[in-house]
């Protein structure tokens, strides 16, 4: 049986969340930790790190540099579902605030 991490760290919560992302088994997950499959389980659950959908690819960069405002990946997503779904990002000169 593995031993119990007392305190998780940040970079025990990231070694899980890459492995998650990874598709490791809960067994792999634990045995890398030095954790019961179940406590990977229930941390994994707090901190919401969860296997992607079956089909996607985690082809992002965790470390990448954040998006600049308005650009198009992030607008899209902030908007996706919303009235203002499909339009471009509101610049300066389109709110008619021109310097």
């Amino acid at each position: 049986m593995a031993a119990s991490i007392e305190t998780w760290t940040a970079p025990s919560d990231f070694r899980l969340r890459r492995m998650r992302l990874e598709g490791a088994s809960w067994e792999a997950i634990a045995e890398a930790l030095a954790v019961s499959p179940q406590a990977a389980r229930v941390r994994a659950d707090r901190i919401a790190a969860r296997r992607p959908s079956p089909g996607l690819t985690a082809t992002e960069d965790p470390a990448r540099e954040p998006l600049p405002a308005g650009h198009p990946r992030a607008w899209g997503v902030l908007t996706q579902g919303t009235w203002l779904a499909g339009t471009r990002y509101p610049t300066p000169a389109m709110m008619g605030c021109v310097a």
